[in-house]
């Protein structure tokens, strides 16, 4: 008799697991040394905590009741509990940067069929407490060292501005009751859909042009030249990032993204993700969510990012395949 798991989740037999323990030992010796403590939070969360933090992906369909009857959730991000602790567990010290590393499960409903997993292994940082794009490239940098630590090479970071195309769809005067689906169509790199979304809108042919080019612009800095208009004064962030990071050594590894954006709503300014072109999905992301702890208690800056370490193993594999 076959005992089925649930789709989505997976057995891991003895030589993979050392494979997937070798690469977490040597990402947490990475941020370790880089001075950023481990943290640990419940895998379960209240609802509401979740939704607290972003009410499009609290607890993604899976919720159980505690004693009293009150909803839980299983986490389905890392950040949003780890705002959450840091608002109630550490008193705030203008100035100063609060560094937290974590190793944990988290858990996302996917269709049936898809081939994705319900059961994510996350291996990430946060940088609490100050803004400025030294920090960000902080992040971005220490995720290329940790990378490299555990045997990759051809990876590369993809960069861009989680509030750009909101605020130029402010601008431009986009209908908010259509600026989701045009955020949704940019998650999923879905650029044929917006185009056609955009050209229902009925806008003037500059705004029309703008709003359909921007997310195409891909490259170095010099992408940031081709920008006029409304879109122009919002990228000054991405070029102090973009020198931030020349000057830690690293920006030849950094591809600037205008039509990037992370499905959390919570991000308000650069975002990130790792790419490696041995493998056809991204290993991780993260960015700056400046809004995220103060909806929890004092308001604090911070940036971060998340390694999927299944992931990551899966793109080591396929290196050593192409060596």
């Amino acid at each position: 008799m076959i005992h089925p798991i649930p789709p989505g989740t997976r057995d891991v037999l003895p030589d993979e697991m050392r494979e997937l323990r070798a690469i977490t030992e040597g990402l947490r010796g990475v941020f370790e040394t880089a001075g950023y403590g481990e943290v640990s939070t419940p895998t379960l969360e209240y609802e509401d905590v979740l939704r607290t933090g972003d009410s499009g992906v609290a607890g993604a369909g899976y919720r159980t009741f505690d004693e009293r009857g009150e909803v839980l959730a299983m986490r389905s991000d890392m950040t949003i509990p780890i705002a959450r602790l840091v608002a109630t567990r550490y008193r705030r010290t203008d100035g100063e940067a609060l560094r937290l590393s974590y190793l944990g499960n988290a858990y996302r409903a996917v269709k049936l069929g898809a081939g994705h997993q319900r059961e994510l292994l996350q291996a990430g940082i946060e940088l609490i407490g100050v803004a400025g794009a030294d920090r960000d490239a902080e992040v971005i940098a220490l995720a290329l060292l940790a990378l490299d630590e555990v045997g990759l090479a051809r990876h590369r970071v993809g960069v861009g501005d989680g509030a750009l195309y909101r605020t130029l769809m402010a601008t431009l005067e986009v209908p908010e009751e259509r600026r989701g689906e045009l955020m949704e169509c940019l998650a999923r790199r879905d650029l044929v859909t917006l185009e056609t979304l955009v050209r229902d809108l009925g806008l003037a042919t500059d705004a029309y042009r703008t709003l359909v080019r921007l997310p195409e612009l891909r490259g170095g800095p010099e992408i940031l030249g081709k920008v006029n208009g409304p879109a122009a004064g919002a990228l000054e962030g991405l070029r102090e990032l973009y020198a931030a990071l020349e000057e830690r050594g690293v920006a030849d590894r950094v591809i600037l993204d205008l039509g990037l954006v992370r499905e959390m709503s919570y991000y308000t300014g650069a975002v990130w993700e790792v790419y490696d072109p041995a493998v056809g999905f991204f290993l991780g992301g993260g960015g700056r969510y400046d809004d995220l702890i103060g909806r929890f208690g004092e308001p604090r800056p911070a940036c971060g990012m998340a390694l999927d370490v299944q992931r990551v193993h899966i793109a080591q594999a396929e290196e050593e395949k192409l060596k």
